[in-house]
């Protein structure tokens, strides 16, 4: 029986290669592929578990409205402290409503994120 596996989380991006250095940073881990399709399109693969990628690939539109889909990431030490670090890598912080306990932020390129604390 056939069953599919993850592969990657595609993110379109304007420009690729700022959009993965700064989720290198978020994630302390790098890029581990690049390449051209056959129409030009450019992608660059960030590791995040296994061999599933965090793929951002380029577009010229930016994202209309709100994030369908959108990655949630744990603090390892201190949730305000991280919430700070991602800030000062170029996020902006969208809504800490202090009922919920993530922080959602959104990335250089508005794509909306949450920051919880440690796991």
């Amino acid at each position: 029986m056939s069953s599919s596996r993850p592969l990657a989380v595609a993110v379109d991006a304007r420009d690729p290669e700022a959009l993965a250095a700064f989720w290198c940073a978020v994630l302390d881990t790098s890029v581990v592929q690049r390449w051209t399709d056959a129409h030009g399109t450019d992608y660059i693969g960030v590791g995040l578990v296994g061999d599933v990628v965090l793929l951002f690939q380029a577009v010229a539109d930016p994202t209309p409205g709100k994030n369908r889909v959108h990655l949630d990431v744990a603090a390892t030490d201190d949730q305000r402290a991280e919430v700070e670090r991602l800030v000062g890598l170029g996020a902006r912080v969208l809504d800490e409503a202090p009922d919920h306990p993530w922080v959602v932020l959104a990335d250089p390129e508005d794509n909306e994120f949450c920051v919880l604390a440690p796991r």
